[in-house]
C-alpha cells in the first residue's frame, strides 16, 4: 500500500491512524498501517506502542493483525448472521467477544447474486460501510460454518475421553470435545468447533441440563432450529402498557349481546376466534366469525412488533408454546375468554340456502364471549342433542357451507394427526391419532369463509394483501405420480386440467381402505408447499381463487398485516392514547410499499416451526416406545432406498428403518424406478405399502429415530400391496417420505 497523500515524516497521528484504518479497502493490522505511513526500525517499535495506548484509550479495538475504531467494525471483515428481517440477513461482527463493554454492532447485508440467500448462523467475509446511523455490509465471500452451534449429550469412551454424542438423527458421528466448560457425562449441551479442523473437536458453550427430562424434547427442537424464546425487557415492558389501553366506543361496534362461542382444542393455549350464527328467515344464514383484535395492541414499528415481526408465529409443542406475542397479549388481554369484554375484528357474513357468502363487512368491535367449549364437548351436545340454539344455529349453517364445499369440490385428504398427552409433571401418559369430528369441519369451514371474505374485501379497495397460496402441482411430481399410480394399474393423464376434483374422484374409486390411504399419501407428496405472498396465485388445494389468512393473528403474523390492511382499507383507525405507542395500527409505509420481503420471511419461519414441531412429536413418541424395545407391532412400509426400508406403526406413527442387512442371508436388488427391494434368490419383495410385522429393536428418545427388524424368517408380511411387479419393472413408486408436508392441515387450521 502506497503512503497516504501529504503524509509527514515520522509517526502519524492518532487522528491519521483513525482515518487510515477507516478508509482501508482491506484489513489494517500494524504492518499495514506501518508500510501505509513508511515506517521502518524504531518508528514501527513506537508505533506498536502508540497502537496500545490508542486501544487503552478506548480509541481503536482488535488485535494487530486488523484494527477498527472502538464501537466500528473494519472495513472488511468476518461477520455472523444472526436474524432475517423482511427477508433481510442482520449480522454480527463474527470475532466479537461476549464480555465486550458495548454491545456488537448490527448490520444490514446488501445482498446480491450468488450471495442472495443467506440464512442465519452463515459466516460471510463482507466488506462494510457506515450509512447514516446504522451499518451495512456487502457479502464477498461466504465462508465455512466455524461458530454453527451444535447440540448433543456428553458421553465419555473407556479411555475416559469426552464426546459430544448428536441429538439430529442427521448427523450419524460423535465429535471429540476439546473444552468440557463445565459439562457432565449424560447432560445436554450446546457446542461449537474448537478450530478449523474437525479433528480440533468442540468446546462446550451452555450446559441444557438433563435431556430426557420433561420438556427437553422441545427445547432440544427450539435450539435446533433457532427459534427465538425469550422477549427483552423491553418488549415485555412495552406488552404491558398496550394490554391497558382501554377498549374506546369511537368506532368500534357493540357485539357483547350476541352468544358468540369459541371452540377450540382442549388444550388450546389461546383463543382467537370466535363464531356465531341465525336464521336470516330466507332460508340462508347471517353469521359472524369474531377474531382477536390483534392490531390494537401489536403496532406497527413497535418493541412488540419487531418481535413478532421476527418470530412470524408462535411454535406449539406438547409441553410448551413459544409464542409470537408476550403471554400478557396472546394467552391475556387478546384472548376471547368467555364472560370478558375482549377487542375484536368482526367479519359480518350473509349465507345464502346454498352455502355462498352473498355479501360481508369488517368492523372493530367489543364482544363478550358467551362459552369457550371443546370440540369433543361441542360434538357430544349435538350428538346427544343438547346443544343450546346457538350451537344448533352454527350447525345448521354449516350444512349450507357443506354445500358450497362441495360445490367447489377442495383437495379431501384425510390424514391422521398425532397427540401427545402429558401429564401436570411433562411426562407422557398417552399417544394417539386425533379423531376426525365434525365440530372441527364447522370451525374450519367458517374460517375459510372468513378468510375468503378478507381477501375479497381487501381486493375490493385495490389494497395491499398477504395472500395465502397453494399453487398447483409441478410437472415434475405429476409424472411421478403418474408412474406410482401405473402401479395400480390406475392411469393419470397429463393432458387435461389437472383440479383438486380430480383426485378426489380418483380416490372415491378405491374401495380398499390400505389402498386408499396409500394413494392419498401420494396425492399428498404431489403437492406443492403453500407460502405467504403479495401475488395471488390462488389456492389450489381449496379450489379458492383468493384466499389470505385472517382468523389467527395471535399466532400468526401474516393474519396480523391482513388485519393492519383492512384497518386502512375500511377507516377503522384507532389511535392509541398512549404516547409510547405508535399511534396507527395500519400498515407501515415499509410493508404498504414491499410486502414481498415479509411474506417471504414468514413463510421461512412456518416452514421451521413445521420442522421443529414435526421433530418433537417424533421424540416423544420415541420415549413413548423406548420402554416397548422388544415388542411386536403392525406396520406399513412408506419408503424403500438401497439400504432398506422405512416402516412406520399403523394407528401410532414414528418411522423406523429396517436396515437391508437384518433381512437375511439373501442378497437383495434395489430396483430404484420402482423403489422395491427384492430378494435375487427368494424373490421376497419389498415394496411401498406392504404391510409387515416388525419387532422394535431401538427407539432413541433424543434423535426421535426408531429401529425395526423382522419379526419372524418369513419377512413378517401380513398383507401384501397390490400385484407383484417384477424386478425390472420400467415404473416409479414414490418413495415414502419421512413426516408428512404440512402445506394443507384438514383437520387444523393450517391451509
Amino acid at each position: 500500500m502506497s503512503r497516504p497523500p501529504q503524509s509527514p515524516p515520522g509517526l502519524p497521528s492518532r487522528k491519521q491512524i483513525l482515518d487510515f484504518i477507516a478508509q482501508s479497502p482491506t484489513p489494517a493490522g500494524k504492518r499495514e498501517i506501518a508500510r501505509g505511513f513508511g515506517l521502518q526500525g524504531q518508528e514501527k517499535i513506537a508505533l506498536k506502542s502508540m497502537l496500545k495506548d490508542m486501544a487503552e484509550e478506548g480509541l481503536i479495538d482488535g488485535k494487530k493483525t486488523a484494527f477498527h475504531r472502538m464501537g466500528g467494525v473494519p472495513r472488511v471483515t468476518v461477520l455472523r448472521i444472526v436474524a432475517i428481517e423482511d427477508g433481510e440477513a442482520i449480522a454480527i461482527p463474527d470475532s466479537w467477544q461476549p464480555d465486550d463493554a458495548t454491545p456488537p454492532p448490527r448490520l444490514r447485508m446488501v445482498e446480491r447474486g450468488k450471495h442472495s440467500a443467506l440464512k442465519v448462523g452463515d459466516r460471510v467475509l463482507a466488506r462494510t460501510e457506515e450509512a447514516g446511523a446504522g451499518w451495512r455490509a456487502h457479502a464477498m465471500k461466504k465462508l465455512p460454518a466455524m461458530s454453527d452451534q451444535l447440540l448433543g449429550v456428553v458421553e465419555f469412551d473407556g479411555a475416559g475421553k469426552p464426546w459430544l454424542a448428536p441429538v439430529d438423527k442427521k448427523v450419524r458421528n460423535s465429535a471429540p470435545i476439546a473444552d468440557l466448560g463445565g459439562a457432565e457425562k449424560g447432560q445436554l449441551v450446546l457446542a461449537e468447533p474448537a478450530g478449523r479442523a474437525p479433528r480440533s473437536g468442540v468446546r462446550v458453550t451452555e450446559v441444557l441440563g438433563d435431556p430426557l427430562a420433561p420438556r427437553a424434547f422441545s427445547l432440544i427442537a427450539i435450539h435446533k432450529h433457532g427459534i427465538p424464546n425469550h422477549f427483552t425487557e423491553e418488549t415485555l415492558a412495552e406488552a404491558e402498557l398496550a394490554a391497558k389501553l382501554p377498549l374506546s366506543e369511537d368506532k368500534r361496534e357493540d357485539l357483547r349481546h350476541l352468544p358468540i362461542v369459541a371452540i377450540d382444542p382442549v388444550d388450546a393455549r389461546d383463543h382467537d376466534d370466535a363464531i356465531w350464527a341465525e336464521p336470516d328467515g330466507q332460508g340462508g344464514f347471517r353469521a359472524l366469525v369474531a377474531i382477536a383484535d390483534v392490531s390494537f395492541y401489536v403496532r406497527p414499528g413497535s418493541e412488540v412488533d419487531r418481535e413478532a415481526r421476527k418470530r412470524g408465529n408462535s411454535v406449539y409443542f406438547p409441553d410448551r408454546v413459544v409464542p409470537m406475542l408476550p403471554e400478557v397479549l396472546s394467552a391475556d388481554v387478546c384472548s376471547l375468554r368467555a364472560g370478558e369484554d375482549r377487542a375484536a375484528m368482526a367479519c359480518h357474513l350473509t349465507i345464502d340456502a346454498g352455502g355462498r357468502v352473498t355479501d360481508w363487512r369488517f368492523t372493530r368491535a367489543t364482544v363478550r364471549i358467551a362459552e369457550v367449549i371443546a370440540y369433543e364437548d361441542a360434538q357430544g351436545r349435538i350428538d346427544a342433542g343438547e346443544a343450546a340454539e346457538n350451537l344448533q344455529n352454527l350447525w345448521a349453517c354449516w350444512a349450507a357451507l357443506t354445500k358450497a364445499r362441495n360445490d367447489r369440490d377442495p383437495l379431501a385428504l384425510e390424514l391422521p394427526e398425532r397427540r401427545v398427552v402429558l401429564d401436570e409433571q411433562g411426562r407422557i401418559t398417552h399417544i394417539a391419532l386425533r379423531e376426525p369430528l365434525d365440530a372441527h369441519r364447522v370451525v374450519e369451514d367458517f374460517m375459510i369463509a372468513a378468510n375468503v371474505a378478507a381477501a375479497k374485501a381487501l381486493e375490493s379497495k385495490a389494497s395491499p394483501v398477504v395472500y395465502r397460496i397453494h399453487e398447483p402441482p409441478g410437472r415434475e411430481k405429476l409424472v411421478a405420480l403418474k408412474d406410482y399410480l401405473a402401479t395400480f394399474d390406475m392411469k393419470l393423464a397429463l393432458g387435461q386440467v389437472i383440479t383438486p376434483g380430480l383426485f378426489n374422484r380418483m380416490l372415491k374409486d378405491i374401495s380398499d381402505e390400505n389402498e386408499k390411504a396409500l394413494i392419498m399419501e401420494a396425492v399428498l407428496r404431489s403437492q406443492t408447499q403453500a407460502y405467504y405472498g403479495p401475488k395471488n396465485a390462488g389456492h389450489f388445494g381449496l379450489s379458492l381463487g383468493s384466499y389470505a389468512h385472517f382468523t389467527s393473528p395471535i399466532r400468526r403474523y401474516a393474519d396480523l398485516l391482513v388485519h393492519r390492511a383492512l384497518v386502512d382499507a375500511f377507516d377503522l383507525e384507532q389511535p392509541a392514547p398512549k404516547a409510547k405507542l405508535p399511534a396507527t395500527s395500519g400498515l407501515s409505509d415499509r410493508d404498504r410499499d414491499d410486502l414481498g420481503k415479509v411474506s417471504e420471511a414468514i413463510s421461512q419461519a412456518e416452514r421451521r416451526a413445521m420442522a421443529a414441531e414435526r421433530e418433537t412429536i417424533d421424540r416423544y413418541v420415541a420415549a413413548w416406545l423406548s420402554a416397548r424395545v422388544g415388542e411386536v407391532f403392525e406396520t406399513r412400509i412408506t419408503g424403500v432406498q438401497k439400504f432398506g426400508f422405512f416402516a412406520t406403526i399403523i394407528g401410532l406413527g414414528g418411522d423406523g428403518l429396517v436396515p437391508v442387512s437384518t433381512l437375511g442371508a439373501d442378497y437383495y436388488v434395489y430396483d430404484e424406478k420402482a423403489q422395491v427391494l427384492v430378494g435375487k434368490d427368494s424373490g421376497t419383495r419389498y415394496a411401498v405399502g406392504d404391510r409387515l410385522r416388525l419387532r422394535l429393536a431401538e427407539a432413541n428418545p433424543l434423535t426421535g429415530a426408531l429401529k425395526f427388524e423382522l419379526e419372524e424368517s418369513d419377512g413378517g408380511r401380513v398383507e401384501p400391496r397390490g400385484k407383484p411387479l417384477p424386478l425390472k419393472h420400467k415404473g416409479k413408486h414414490m418413495v415414502g417420505q419421512r413426516g408428512r408436508p404440512g402445506n394443507i392441515r384438514h383437520q387444523g387450521r393450517r391451509k
